[in-house]
């Protein structure tokens, strides 16, 4: 029986390669010198397409593919694929929320720690020797502080249940009130005039584009941190840079950025923002739970039509 041919669009988790070739005909598009002329001679013979939220699929690479019937996408993100393209082709897209929840609430709150008490700051100080000269500078306590989170969606929950451990008041700005849940802030700028640490766990896209704007920083003011583990492009970043520069907020820590990997040499100059390389569901166990929903998306869809979990 012949096996269904899957165009893979970008790395994955290497023990997902390894399913993905054990199971299906797969080809990485990436291996292609021209990846355009390849699609145009090759394109019809492939059924699936195995992607992540970082690389995504674009309308013109689907429109490359003329029998595609399912996406499989390894991440939580989708607003690099191009969803509506799918949709008017009847598409069905498969992404995998959920299994990665706690680490990505874990690297929040971790940020929150790190970005508040300063200690990748304060490691830096030591090794430098600086400890032999003076004493570190007195930091941010974080337990019973008010935390504000940007998108009340499944990781800005966990992200709540980490806060309760640490006595801090929480309040959060949806689109509209979570029902069942109190705290609602009914503005952006409201929140953010509260809370000592602003949490962004809002989805990507246009509809979020610099929704951290230079007004949502000066709202959070010099006390204020700002976190983000959603997507860079939720914040305007030229702004969060000159908010640090001139001590306009107290800190940042930061998962994500407008242009990953490269992030500005300004930002990394700023000592009062903690930066991580986009990490936060990067535990080998999310990594294989995420990597066996995107297997579990293309079976689902061979065998009935469907995928496991369609994106919203």
């Amino acid at each position: 029986m012949t096996r269904p041919r899957i165009l893979q669009i970008g790395k994955l988790f290497p023990a997902t390669e390894q399913a993905l070739a054990a199971q299906y005909d797969v080809h990485l598009l990436a291996s292609e010198a021209d990846p355009k002329a390849f699609l145009a001679r090759e394109g019809g013979n492939f059924v699936g397409v195995a992607t992540s939220a970082g690389v995504g699929i674009d309308g013109a690479t689907i429109a490359a593919l003329p029998n595609l019937k399912v996406i499989s996408s390894f991440g939580v993100g989708f607003d690099k694929v191009d969803v509506a393209a799918a949709r008017a082709r009847n598409i069905p897209v498969g992404y995998t929320p959920d299994v990665l929840n706690d680490c990505v609430a874990d690297t929040a709150f971790g940020l929150v720690i790190d970005a508040g008490r300063r200690f990748t700051d304060s490691d830096r100080y030591l090794r430098r020797g600086d400890w032999l000269k003076a004493p570190y500078p007195l930091a941010t306590r974080i337990s019973g502080k008010k935390l504000g989170i940007v998108g009340l969606g499944r990781i800005g929950r966990v992200i709540a249940r980490r806060a309760s451990g640490f006595d801090m008041e929480v309040r959060y700005h949806n689109r509209r009130p979570v029902e069942g849940v109190e705290g609602y802030e009914a503005t952006l700028e409201g929140l953010a005039r509260w809370a000592d640490f602003l949490v962004v766990a809002a989805a990507g896209g246009a509809g979020s584009r610099h929704l951290i704007s230079r007004e949502i920083l000066a709202a959070l003011g010099p006390q204020g941190f700002l976190i983000n583990i959603a997507r860079g492009t939720v914040v305007d970043e030229e702004a969060l840079i000159e908010a640090l520069e001139n001590k306009t907020i107290a800190g940042a820590g930061l998962d994500v950025y407008e242009d990953e990997p490269r992030v500005p040499a300004r930002l990394i100059a700023c000592e009062s923002a903690v930066l991580l390389p986009h990490l936060a569901s990067g535990t080998r166990e999310t990594r294989q739970a995420m990597g066996d929903l995107v297997l579990e998306n293309l079976r689902s869809f061979f065998a009935t039509g469907q995928v496991s979990v369609a994106v919203p």
